[in-house]
């Protein structure tokens, strides 16, 4: 039944990875793509006459071809699985293609369009509030939209706000990648040590705890939680669980006395007992509680003898 349940969960994590993180951010990315077809077209009929622009359109289309068929960012839809497979290295890299692209069609807009341009770029600045952002929206002010180096950092401004959104993103699905890494190998180690101790109700009372954690957090406060933590959870309690009922048996132990006699019967070998599984659920639910008597059994350890008592 364990190997059982982390197939499942494996499962589980892989349609997270591919499909409910990654879907939605590749669903923007082909919208922004027909946008940018369509400014692109727009933009091809305003001075049909122009060679130069005529052709940075068709290299534009070009580009874009690539990023909507698929040669910079694999997609597909696993047929008869219902996975939707989109790997989050390769999305970050067309993101950053695709705001390339869009940079360049803002070389390529009208005054009018380069105006809205600007003071969507300054309105931008304005609400990062950061270091320097007050200072670049009082420059992009301070000249008029038709001056050359109102147009160069228009452009560097652009730039800088597009750097800011590919790193923000890179590092959420590095830290994913992470996490869903730590997942991984977690089910693996909870099948190894799951069939090595036997211990398999404890390891699932631990990870229904660890999955009643963030499920009670968004419940109560309605706060955001990170993917990781949602993949995690799970693996984490089922593993805390586990170390958490083989330290309560060696603080209770007699020659510790850290703990009473009932943790001493109900814990490490007696695992399928009413108070060892409510506590292994405990363990599950809060990586606070499996923290702190982590920290009491080390100081146990690290603590010198009294010499006045007898060894």
């Amino acid at each position: 039944m364990l190997a059982l349940v982390c197939v499942c969960y494996l499962t589980v994590v892989y349609i997270t990875s591919r499909g409910l993180i990654a879907a939605p951010r590749f669903r923007l990315l082909e919208t922004r793509i027909r946008d940018c077809r369509t400014r692109a077209a727009v933009l091809a009929g305003t001075e049909p006459g122009d060679s130069g622009r005529a052709a940075s359109l068709a290299a534009l289309s070009s580009r874009l071809d690539d990023l909507e068929l698929g040669r910079t960012v694999v997609w597909r839809l696993v047929r008869g699985s219902w996975v939707v497979a989109i790997p989050l290295s390769k999305l970050a890299a067309a993101w950053r293609a695709l705001h390339s692209a869009e940079r360049r069609l803002l070389q390529l807009e009208t005054p009018v369009e380069r105006a809205a341009s600007l003071e969507s770029a300054r309105l931008a600045l304005l609400a990062a509030q950061r270091p320097g952002d007050a200072d670049l929206a009082a420059r992009l002010a301070a000249h008029p939209p038709e001056s050359p180096q109102t147009q160069a950092l228009l452009l560097a401004v652009t730039e800088l706000l597009h750097q800011r959104e590919d790193s923000e993103a890179e590092h959420e699905y590095e830290q994913q990648r992470i996490a869903l890494w730590l997942a991984l190998t977690g089910l693996g180690a909870l099948l190894l040590v799951g069939l090595a101790l036997g211990h398999t109700t404890t390891m699932l009372l631990g990870a229904l705890g660890g999955f009643l954690s963030p499920v009670v957090g968004v419940m109560r406060s309605q706060r955001h939680s990170s993917w990781g933590v949602l993949v995690l959870a799970p693996v984490g309690g089922a593993l805390a669980a586990t170390g958490g009922l083989l330290l309560i048996r060696m603080l209770a132990d007699p020659q510790l006395g850290v703990l009473g006699e009932v943790f001493l019967e109900n814990s490490w070998n007696a695992p399928d007992r009413p108070v060892a599984m409510a506590t292994a659920l405990l363990f599950g639910f809060s990586g606070n509680l499996f923290s702190r008597l982590a920290l009491t059994a080390t100081g146990q350890i690290a603590t010198p003898p009294d010499p006045a008592q007898p060894q």
